[in-house]
Formats: C-alpha cells, structure tokens, sequence
C-alpha cells in the first residue's frame, strides 16, 4: 500500500440523493488526509433496507455488486455508521452459507469504515483547518455507535473547529426514533422518540445539532421544522470540512 491510499468513497444513498454537499465534504476531509480518492459510478445502495425487511435475496444480489464494486481499493469509507455498519458487520452474516462470497465479503468487511473513525484512527488526523462559531449538540446514530464504536472521534476532531463549543446530550446514547423502516412501520413511536431527542438538544442551548449519519439527521430536521424549532442541523463532515457556511438540511 502506498502512502496515497485508493480509498473507495461509499456516497450513501441518502448523500446521493438529497444531500451531496455531504459526499464532497468527504473527498475534501480524505484528500486532506492524504488518499486518492474514487467514487464508483456503479454503486448502489448498501442493502440494508433489503436486509432487514427480510428480503434476503435481494440484499444478497446487492452485496454482490457491492462488494464487486468495491474489493479492489485499499479502504471503503462511508460519511455513514449506518451503511458502514451493514457492509462490516452485516455482509459476512448475508453471506454465511456461501463460502465463495463469504471470504470476499469479510476482506471487504475488514477495510470498511465509517468517515470520522477512518480519519483518525486509520490516518492519524487530529485536527482540521475549520471554523465554525457556534454552540452545538452532537447525535450519535445508533449504528456508529453500537455497530462501529465511533463516539470519540468525532468528538474529538470538533474539537478543533475554531469557534466551535459542543455542549453534551444529557442522553446522547438514545434513539431518535429513525431507525430506518422503523420509522415507517411505527410513526407515532417514532415521533415521540425523536420529540425527546429534540427537547434535549433544547437544554443544551445549542443552536446546531451536528451528527454522522444522515438518516438521522433528516428525520431530526424534519421534526424541527413541523414544530418551527430553530436548530439547524448538519452533518459532522460539512463542519468539518469548514463548509458550514452553506445551507443546513432544511435550509434550501
């Protein structure tokens, strides 16, 4: 391996779809960090909503051109623990009955990465040239926490934004209710769960709520703007990559 890495970027479907600026505030944080960084233009969706819907055969056939599109880099990395978490932790599982694709979908397993954790623990980063005066919250999605152990770095790479001040959740390690297709099947618990989220992003005072998966993120930032709370919210890369200047979800 080189000291550039080719490092694969997982865009996200979500990135892709609804908020780019996030995808190009990746490659900026990874080119900073010195990778050579691809985007393959074949990429899809990671399968996870395949996969816990029960749809086992298509989440099988998405892993598939996944996994092709992706074993030749020396790292994939995904502003997302969500995806990432379903390519490391959820690919071998996909794939345990099938030898063949089993042992590629473990290679690719052990370089993926979720962005932040990539940046710091892969490449080293302990700083970037950001400013970003506000006082925020950060939201730590359920599965860069649970499924990727990412807590401390992004924390730690906020730290050193000039002007930032992060001001704790009383209870960062709840849900906000998004969930993915939970959401969808259980609505009311869904809001509540994300109303409570909300409240304790009020107590802190922050007016920013900043997180790693944007899934979360927009479910929190549609329920701020149905109930006209005035918090903006974006993606920890965008801050980090001192493109907080531009419009928050929901802004525009």
């Amino acid at each position: 391996m080189s000291d550039r890495p080719r490092v694969g970027l997982f865009v996200t479907c979500l990135v892709d779809l609804v908020r780019p600026q996030v995808g190009f505030a990746a490659v900026k944080l990874l080119e900073q960090a010195g990778c050579d960084v691809e985007v393959p233009g074949v990429q899809t969706c990671c399968g996870q909503p395949a996969w816990n819907a029960g749809a086992d055969q298509d989440a099988n056939a998405i892993a598939r051109s996944v996994i092709a599109a992706f074993e030749g880099f020396d790292y994939v990395v995904a502003p997302s623990g969500s995806c990432a978490g379903m390519i490391k932790r959820h690919y071998p599982e996909v794939f345990e009955k099938d030898v063949t694709w089993l042992v590629r979908a473990r290679a690719l397993a052990a370089k993926t990465h979720e962005l932040m954790s990539f940046l710091v623990k892969v490449r080293g980063i302990a700083a970037v040239p950001a400013t970003f005066a506000k006082r925020v919250c950060y939201h730590d999605s359920c599965s860069s926490l649970r499924e990727m152990g990412v807590k401390a770095e992004p924390r730690a790479l906020l730290g050193t934004v000039g002007g930032l001040v992060l001001n704790e959740l009383a209870q960062p390690e709840s849900c906000c209710g998004f969930g993915g297709l939970f959401s969808v099947k259980y609505p009311e618990i869904s809001e509540r769960m994300a109303d409570d989220k909300l409240a304790d992003a009020g107590a802190t005072g922050a007016t920013a709520m900043v997180g790693g998966d944007l899934g979360c993120l927009l479910h929190l930032a549609g329920r701020m703007k149905r109930q006209s709370i005035a918090i903006e919210v974006r993606h920890a890369a965008e801050v980090l990559a001192d493109m907080g200047d531009e419009p928050a979800l929901g802004e525009a």
